[in-house]
């Protein structure tokens, strides 16, 4: 066996990667980068409309996204405790709001928004919770005030948006100065890549997204991750907490 020089161990790194890049390039779902963004989000409407949406909490659960996201909650990776206004953005079936209703302060307020208005009934039927409220909204135009919220949790959202920061300039409008913000989003690896074509997404590059997100007053605070396993392998997708200054 060759054993490579530290150099050529760095080049041979590179061009791997390069390949895999070249890999999860091609086989991302590229629709929302060839329509406009109205016709695009039609689409996203149709998809969760119809039977893919209604199969999206049991998707939730198989992946384990689910229970791992509530272990975030549980052990305080994201910790809840002293917020008061809640927002979580394309709530979906209810997956992130079912944890909120269990691990928030019971006299926090939380607010439910989907562009799916067919989501929004799976969720109330899901949760049969009467706190959340409910209402449609796009994510690039928020039907709040200015500092609304102290707290938002935005779960697999921003990937269905063409450029992130539309959507992260009303998130950070919409948070008061010192909210925080729990941010998951597909990453561009492969796992990421075979998401964007179940669901007609986008993937995001880690680090570009954190530099979008300073631009905009929203400082990543803490990376975080499922279990050691996903950090290990850099799974899980992009799982982080944000600060907004």
């Amino acid at each position: 066996m060759v054993k490579l020089s530290p150099p050529r161990r760095r080049d041979e790194r590179r061009r791997q990667r390069a390949r895999r890049n070249v890999i999860n390039r091609l086989l991302e779902h590229r629709l929302i980068k060839r329509v406009s963004y109205e016709k695009y989000r039609e689409k996203v409407r149709h998809v969760y409309d119809g039977p893919q949406g209604a199969l999206l909490a049991t998707c939730s659960l198989l992946s384990l996204h689910t229970p791992l996201g509530e272990r975030l909650f549980r052990e305080r990776k994201f910790d809840l405790r002293g917020v008061r206004r809640i927002l979580d953005v394309g709530s979906g079936a209810g997956q992130l709001a079912k944890h909120l209703l269990k691990y928030a302060d019971p006299e926090a307020t939380i607010t439910c928004f989907d562009l799916s208005h067919e989501m929004l009934r799976r969720a109330r039927t899901r949760l049969k919770n009467a706190r959340p409220r409910y209402l449609a909204a796009d994510l690039t135009r928020l039907p709040f005030p200015d500092g609304a919220f102290d707290c938002v949790t935005c779960g697999y959202v921003l990937e269905h948006l063409p450029d992130p920061r539309d959507g992260l300039r009303e998130l950070a409008r919409v948070m008061m100065p010192g909210a925080r913000m729990l941010l998951l989003t597909t990453e561009d690896n492969f796992g990421g890549a075979w998401t964007s074509r179940m669901w007609c997404c986008r993937t995001y590059n880690r680090r570009e997204l954190a530099e979008i997100c300073r631009g905009l007053g929203l400082d990543w605070s803490t990376e975080l991750w499922f279990t050691r396993m996903h950090k290990v392998f850099r799974a899980g997708g992009i799982c982080v907490e944000i600060l907004r200054r």
